[in-house]
């Protein structure tokens, strides 16, 4: 299991990553989300060993990486946004220098030069130069250098960056089927690539991090949003079973717009029952009721649009 405790680390004057705690277990597939200049690749480099915070720690089963670096580093794999590849070499010769960075050796070496060539079907394009092929090729020579030495912890930046959609569909197969013996941490700005692959998201903003929650618990939840020309329906709307927070604006002077957020297990066509019967009872009318479904896209534009990191926990 990797666990990442009060990552803190600064370029200069500027706070890159303030104070990021989470951990990961074994087999789950987490996507690390966030948009540019948020923290995501300084993350990724510090739980490499990459780089070193300026305070917390990491610890990848139960090892402590600034004091085990390289028998942590050894069952790791990681694939940068940007490879740095030589172009003049080989595929072969490249992973061959690649698994050799590894320590690996003799029979060792050639088992997992085939188990990676094979997963990544690279075996048709072994004696290119690296230079002469196209942007998914390279990718997928990126996985196999990744894979080499069967790691238990897999962090892959951008993955499926300038694919194509069919080079997207392979890459996406691989990453499932590395996840059958690895933990993943996937980053990337493709909602669909999350929501295809992983389990759990990641959001960070601002250095922060916003936002941790099974893709369950996000799509669970949802909220009622209420139209009447009741003007103090708070205390009400909030004591109905189910409900967890109601907000409230003033859309016009005799229109309020109420919006209730709802439990993971609440039942979301009672409780619009009940609103209703709520409403009528108090003898003010009801303009619009509607349930709505929260996806990642939506959290993650929220989030981008300047939600707390408490707000968005409790709403997922």
């Amino acid at each position: 299991m990797l666990q990442a405790k009060e990552l803190t680390r600064f370029y200069g004057d500027f706070k890159a990553v303030d104070n990021v705690s989470f951990s990961v277990d074994t087999g789950e597939i987490v996507g690390l989300l966030g948009p540019n200049g948020a923290g995501k690749t300084t993350v990724m480099k510090i739980l490499t060993g990459y780089l070193e915070p300026d305070a917390g720690s990491v610890a990848f089963d139960g090892m402590d990486l600034s004091a085990q670096r390289l028998a942590v580093q050894s069952r790791l794999g990681y694939l940068p946004e940007n490879l740095p590849v030589y172009g003049e070499l080989t595929v072969v010769d490249y992973l061959d220098y690649a698994a050799d960075l590894k320590g690996l050796a003799g029979n060792a070496k050639r088992d997992e030069l085939l188990r990676a060539v094979g997963a990544t079907d690279l075996a048709g394009r072994l004696s290119d130069a690296i230079n002469t092929l196209s942007r998914g090729l390279r990718q997928r020579v990126g996985v196999a250098q990744a894979i080499l030495g069967s790691p238990s912890l897999v962090i892959l930046d951008e993955p499926t960056n300038g694919l194509d959609p069919e080079q997207t569909q392979h890459m996406r197969a691989l990453i499932a089927e590395i996840a059958q013996d690895a933990t993943v941490i996937l980053s990337t700005h493709i909602m669909q690539e999350v929501d295809a692959l992983c389990s759990r998201a990641l959001i960070m903003r601002a250095g922060s991090l916003a936002l941790d929650a099974s893709l369950k618990e996000i799509q669970a939840s949802g909220r009622l949003v209420l139209q009447t020309d009741w003007q103090d329906a708070t205390p009400t709307l909030s004591a109905l079973s189910g409900v967890i927070n109601t907000q409230c604006r003033q859309l016009e002077a005799d229109l309020m717009e109420y919006q209730l957020e709802l439990q993971e297990e609440a039942d979301g066509r009672v409780l619009q029952a009940q609103v209703s019967k709520a409403v009528i009872d108090s003898g003010n009318n009801l303009y619009a009721l509607q349930q709505e479904k929260r996806d990642l896209e939506t959290v993650f534009r929220q989030i981008n649009e300047g939600g707390t990191p408490g707000e968005y926990r409790n709403a997922a």
